[in-house]
């Protein structure tokens, strides 16, 4: 039998991105281990080649977008790329086109030429342009019946992320008039894949007619082994992002140091001032940028368990993988895809979004916890966790759904 050819086309690819880049690699080297020819088109940053190629994985890089861009809608326009003699012929070459993250404006050009097209989501893209599903001008998760967010909506999220006044009004003119057609583009496709049931269940309920086309698998595991615990801290690595649930950590830590404080290694931030510092460091956060690999690693050595306090309903965050598989206790909200991702058999500590207190509490109680209890329960978690989410089967899923795509 012919080996299947698959074209991904992902505007961003690891190491840059971030979770569903990570996926979306995995995948890439996974399938091609698997005997699948697979070729990546992504975006070529400074300093790196146009080509690249190990065994049956090869990445094509194209200068798509500068750094500075909006990734979401960039891409989107270059039909200058996608109308070339280079797309055609990969076009022709491929036997499914794979779609892991924006690159929906290749759907029809695809189904053009008679190809299918899988397109993966990591996010609620399909039912709302911002992609969290969070209401941020009410603070909630979002319940509305439209795919349309509203501009207040919108406006309260972006300066909420820092935005300044032009990059917020941008945000509102696109996400209200392209935004209503990323939806109608992925109802195109051929096959969705969710990442958890959860992620599923929300977007089918939301758009029942794209029901028949989902598949929830979950992400594959990064190869990541277990790392000594060092010191007594915890870990939160969200930056300063409310959806992250930042401000709900800062609460939690303000009513904790009543009690004595508790030390947080902090990442993902931007530059701070000293002013900015002063008032994190004084309700115990240690704030970092993004850290490479050695630092990170170091930081990581220092802390016991992992804090995800989300507010918007993460699919299947790597962030709590990530922890399960170094060795660490998991703090998190109960909310998206998390609790399906930890499940009822692990020493994990859920709780409501909205419940500060219980936030508090939980972080507390790991924090009295000594070291080898720590130890222990964390190994059992990570036992547990590899067999639930067994990367074999996650592909054998993955190539499954493939196959029935192609021959339908």
């Amino acid at each position: 039998m012919r080996k299947m050819n698959v074209l991904f086309l992902s505007e961003l690819f690891h190491p840059h991105g971030s979770g569903a880049e990570l996926a979306t690699y995995i995948y890439a080297k996974l399938l091609s281990e698997a005997d699948f020819n697979v070729v990546v088109v992504t975006n070529r940053f400074a300093g790196e080649s146009e080509f690249s190629k190990s065994g049956n994985l090869m990445v094509y890089r194209l200068p798509l977008f500068k750094k500075s861009e909006s990734v979401k809608y960039s891409i989107l326009r270059r039909f200058d790329i996608l109308l070339s003699g280079f797309m055609k012929k990969l076009m022709k070459w491929a036997d499914a086109v794979y779609i892991p993250r924006f690159w929906y404006s290749a759907i029809p050009l695809a189904k053009a030429y008679g190809k299918p097209v899988v397109v993966h989501l990591h996010d609620y893209i399909p039912i709302c342009p911002l992609a969290n599903f969070y209401d941020s001008s009410k603070d909630t998760i979002c319940n509305r019946n439209s795919r349309l967010c509203s501009s207040k909506c919108i406006y309260v999220y972006e300066k909420n992320q820092g935005r300044d006044f032009n990059e917020t009004l941008t945000s509102v003119v696109l996400n209200l008039t392209l935004g209503r057609y990323l939806g109608r583009l992925v109802r195109l496709s051929d096959a969705i894949i969710c990442v958890s049931k959860t992620q599923r269940d929300i977007i089918t309920k939301a758009t029942p007619s794209l029901g028949s086309k989902i598949h929830a698998i979950h992400n594959p595991l990064p190869n990541l082994s277990y790392m000594d615990i060092e010191g007594d801290d915890f870990g939160y690595f969200g930056g300063p992002s409310y959806l992250k649930g930042f401000n709900s950590l800062c609460r939690a830590l303000v009513h904790i140091n009543h009690c004595g404080p508790v030390r947080i290694h902090a990442t993902n931030f931007p530059n701070l001032t000293e002013e900015g510092f002063e008032p994190l460091h004084n309700i115990g956060i240690l704030s970092y940028g993004r850290l490479g690999y050695d630092l990170f690693e170091k930081v990581y050595r220092q802390i016991r368990a992992v804090i995800v306090p989300s507010v918007w309903p993460e699919p299947l965050p790597y962030v709590v993988s990530e922890a399960i598989l170094r060795g660490r206790l998991v703090i998190a909200s109960n909310i998206g895809g998390i609790p399906e991702q930890i499940g009822d058999t692990l020493d994990t500590f859920l709780f409501y979004p909205a419940d500060i207190e219980r936030l508090a509490e939980l972080i507390e109680h790991v924090n009295d916890l000594d070291r080898q209890t720590i130890i222990d329960l964390a190994s059992k978690n990570r036992e547990i966790f590899l067999k639930k989410f067994d990367n074999e089967r996650i592909l054998l899923d993955f190539i499954n759904m493939l196959n029935r795509t192609v021959s339908s």
